[in-house]
């Protein structure tokens, strides 16, 4: 997918993350117009990743590899993307019950499990997105 097409993605209502999974409100009852009021009861709470800071951190470094060793963002563009990275997922996945730190990398197999878990699902969710 290219830069246009991506700016088009993350433009798509469909897609848009925050919006609301009920009708907007302010969780404590204030009217919109009212000082203070925020309508985000209901919305998707995207703050509650930060409790994985940890985790996230870990595959963050996942990715800050493989963006240094072939290319940022190179992985949206993988051929057979889905298969490929549920097979890498899959790869660490059984290595990981023998051996706890990946050999390239030195990281957690776990971690670059998680992290080929994530672009899987998101490719799949784009894929959801124009299928629409």
């Amino acid at each position: 997918m290219d830069e246009k097409n991506m700016a088009q993605y993350y433009a798509t209502e469909s897609v848009n993350c925050m919006k609301p999974i009920s009708q907007e409100a302010d969780p404590s009852g204030k009217d919109q117009h009212e000082p203070g009021a925020k309508l985000d009861s209901g919305k998707v709470m995207a703050g509650i990743l930060s409790d994985f800071s940890l985790a996230l951190t870990e595959v963050a470094k996942v990715g800050t590899y493989g963006a240094e060793k072939y290319s940022r963002r190179g992985w949206e563009f993988v051929t057979n993307g889905k298969e490929r990275y549920n097979d890498a997922k899959w790869r660490h996945l059984l290595t990981q019950k023998h051996h706890r730190l990946d050999n390239d990398t030195g990281l957690l197999h776990l971690a670059h499990e998680a992290w080929n878990t994530l672009a899987e699902l998101e490719l799949i969710l784009r894929d959801s997105v124009y299928e629409r």
